[in-house]
């Protein structure tokens, strides 16, 4: 296990743009690192989160051409937290045409969390346009997930956390929070809204980390607390409308065997309270390319330093792979 983690230096994109994918949504994309470096698309959690540029520096800028974008209703894409035309197939759509507006041929994919969801989906889908995938935190946005984190799994190792969480909704309707949530956030009353759009990302805050980090639970009050929250609840009320495709509580698992040939790797913590270690062993059953990583002592915040050395390792991995099938178009 890595001890220490060190970052690349901080970048800026080298070209950036609006890419209108519907007559409603347009997507903020950006490219840094080396033009004719190997594509490596970077996908962002929540959903709803938006990209950072922390992001970047996960990865070789003399190695890799770095591809982030946000996705609809995220970041700097508009509308901002547009629910409408926004599923997780439509942002599958969304990256494919990203990669023809860029003219790449063959990308790698990496994502965190829900970021796992969509770079798993999108390889389902489109498997011949990736040539390796990097995860962790693997969430499959299936209902026995979502029921783990708000609806009584998390709560016992967090219980104080929990009944602020709960504390928004009457007792008589938390047999079903996601229900009662999603009700109340995109009711007609503002305040009530934005009580429990907080209340949620606090929730979540509180229990991504190892240990719990107090001082990042205040800073889940902004227009980023406020847009996750509403665009996780949209996507998790719905478990990430895989039924418009897929069928069963493990829809995206059972299609795993689409990609299977794809290399891999999968990065988990034991300890991931959000998105808890038993979704990423079944996922490296279905999909014997990828290997396993497991960081014996960390949470679900890829900032902790044991994931964040094992990711850096995992994306180095993939920096030579079949160049010349990965050079992009001119």
């Amino acid at each position: 296990m890595a001890e220490k983690a060190e970052l690349y230096p901080p970048i800026e994109p080298f070209a950036q743009g609006m890419l209108e994918v519907t007559d409603l949504h347009s997507m903020y994309w950006e490219v840094s690192g080396n033009p004719a470096g190997v594509p490596i698309c970077v996908l962002h959690g929540g959903p709803g989160s938006g990209s950072k540029p922390f992001y970047r520096r996960f990865y070789d800028p003399k190695a890799y051409k770095i591809i982030l974008f946000d996705q609809r209703g995220a970041g700097k894409s508009t509308p901002f937290c547009e629910l409408k035309e926004n599923t997780t197939f439509d942002l599958v759509d969304d990256m494919e045409k990203l990669r023809k507006h860029l003219g790449v041929v063959k990308w790698v994919v990496v994502g965190g969390s829900w970021g796992s969801t969509l770079a798993l989906a999108y390889a389902c889908c489109h498997a011949d346009r990736v040539s390796a995938i990097v995860t962790f935190g693997i969430f499959t946005c299936s209902k026995s997930e979502i029921d783990w984190t708000f609806g009584g799994g998390a709560e016992q190792v967090f219980p104080e956390f929990w009944e602020e969480f709960v504390a928004q909704i009457p007792v008589e309707e938390r047999h079903d929070l996601m229900q009662a949530y999603h009700k109340r956030i995109f009711g007609d009353d503002e305040q009530v809204s934005k009580d429990c759009t907080r209340a949620w990302a606090r929730w979540e805050c509180a229990i991504e980390n190892f240990e719990v980090d107090r001082a990042h639970i205040e800073e889940c009050d902004d227009d980023w607390a406020v847009s996750r929250a509403k665009i996780e609840c949209h996507y998790f009320v719905n478990c990430g409308f895989f039924a418009s495709r897929w069928h069963g509580d493990q829809a995206l698992l059972d299609q795993i065997h689409n990609m299977q040939d794809i290399p891999g790797v999968i990065v988990q913590s034991r300890y991931d309270m959000v998105c808890p270690i038993r979704t990423a062993w079944e996922l490296h059953k279905k999909w014997p390319a990828a290997e396993l990583i497991v960081v014996p002592d960390s949470g679900h915040s890829p900032r902790h330093p044991h994931v964040t050395a094992e990711v850096l390792k995992a994306i180095d991995k993939f920096k030579h792979i079949n160049e010349e099938q990965l050079v992009s178009q001119s």
